[in-house]
This record gives structure tokens, sequence and C-alpha cells, in this order.
């Protein structure tokens, strides 16, 4: 992996999020692009309306922004790792992102810029119309959680599901070794599509893997099947790219990232 776009919440930097980086391996000879964005920038960015209710603006600080924008330059340069910061806060950023993610391996997504979002009624609305609009795979961290060491690859039969197993495999080979889980989960369906295809495919790709059919709704209980799974990151892309906000909003996906306890690894076409 060459080229990382990461977004921060600009009053919040996240540590978790570099640190993440900089445990993957040396990242020498990588690009990190950087945003820093205050809340009320997010519907500019994304170029969706704000929320009824909009944001008050003195959360805003540039004074935390600079303070945060220079502490990551600081770990950027005692790492070694090159490095770039948009600072631009006006109505052409939207475009800056949009073509960033088509020109980067992945983008990393802060947990904090998303988790505390003022729409109530809708939660996850930035999220879900970020994760739609990039262009690259995509990693949402939470503030808080175990460095993995497990991988968990979610399948239902999907082309994107298949997609997501192999850009996971090629973004992260060095964490393929690792004990790896493919779930497979349809109560309404308990044969796996093509289930000696995707065998043959993912033990290629993760030697120490199981694949486990789940006799529930993941819908509901998928993430009380996770307690007991512990350190793992999250892999899935089982969505239509067209129908991606709606599938994201209703799915256990949504629920997982709302829980906050797990990074989650996400690409479709």
């Amino acid at each position: 992996m060459k080229k990382l776009l990461l977004i921060f919440n600009g009053n919040t930097f996240s540590e978790s999020t570099f640190d993440f980086i900089s445990k993957q391996y040396p990242l020498k000879s990588a690009l990190l692009t950087a945003v820093f964005m205050s809340p009320v920038d997010y519907s500019i960015v994304w170029g969706y309306p704000l929320p009824l209710g909009g944001y008050d603006t003195e959360i805003e600080n540039a004074d935390i922004i600079a303070e945060n924008i220079t502490r990551f330059e600081a770990l950027c340069s005692e790492n070694e790792i090159e490095y770039k910061v948009h600072k631009e806060s006006n109505d052409s950023f939207a475009d800056v992102l949009k073509k960033e993610t088509r020109f980067a391996d992945m983008l990393i997504i802060s947990g904090s810029l998303f988790y505390n979002e003022a729409d109530g009624d809708e939660p996850g609305y930035y999220m879900r119309h970020a994760l739609h609009d990039a262009e690259c795979a995509v990693t949402i961290l939470p503030d808080h959680y175990e460095y993995p060491v497990n991988n968990i690859l979610t399948y239902d039969g999907s082309a994107d599901a298949i997609y997501a197993i192999k850009q996971f495999a090629y973004l992260f080979p060095e964490w393929c070794s690792r004990k790896t889980y493919l779930v497979y989960a349809n109560p309404q369906n308990k044969e796996i599509p093509d289930k000696i295809l995707i065998e043959e495919l993912a033990r290629r790709h993760f030697p120490y893997l199981s694949i486990d059919t789940l006799e529930f709704d993941p819908d509901k209980y998928f993430n009380t099947w996770l307690t007991d799974k512990e350190n793992a990151i999250i892999v899935t892309g089982a969505y239509e790219r067209s129908y991606f906000s709606e599938s994201v909003k209703k799915s256990f996906i949504a629920e997982t990232i709302q829980e906050h306890r797990f990074p989650v690894f996400i690409a479709h076409k």
C-alpha cells in the first residue's frame, strides 16, 4: 500500500488512526494525504445538505485544528513518512476529496468524525454518503480498539463481497497469515454460494482459514456472534453501489460500525 488518504475531525485528532497505520509495516515509501475537517465542513466536503438543526458554529476552533495538523506533521516527520495536508475549506474542497479517493489505495476514516453527528434521526448520514462516494477501499477506525490479529471476511455470494476479500488481501498481504474466518449467513439459503470457488480463492490468500455457516439472521445476531471474536477487523463489500447508502443503513454492518468496537474494511466496485 503506497498512497493513503486520511480524514480527521479537525477538532479531535485521532492518535489511534496514526497508530493503526504505523503498525502495519514501514511506510517510508508511502504517501499520506490528510484532510482535517471541522464539523461544519462535512456537508461542503461531500456535497450534501446539513441535517436539520445544522451545527453550532462555536465548535469550530481554528487554533485546535492548527495544533492537530502540527501534531500530525510531527508524527510523520518523526517516522520519516512523506505526507500532504489539505487545509482548504471552500466549495472546491469536495472535488479535491472525491478526486483524491480515485487516486488513493485506501481511505481511512477516523471514527470520531462520524459517530458524533448531530442528526439523531439518521445516525451515520455522512458516513454512508462518504462510503458511497469513495472510489477506493475504506477502513473505518474506532477511537479505541485492540489492534487486529484476526480477520473476519463476510460473504454472501455477491460480486462485491468477493471483490472486498480480494482487495483486503492485496492491500494487507502481511495480515493474510493471521487466523481468518470466512463467515456466511443467510437464513433463507444455508448453502454457501459457489463454495468450492470461494474456498479455492480464500485458502490461497489466507492459509489459516476457517469457514463458518451461521445459523441465524445476521441482521439481528451477527454482532452477538462477534462478542468472542476479539482483536478482529471486519471485511465487507456486499452492497450494490447504487443502493449502498440504504444498504449500509439497514444492514448488520451498520450496527457493527455504530458499536464502535472493531475496525471495518469496506470495498465495493
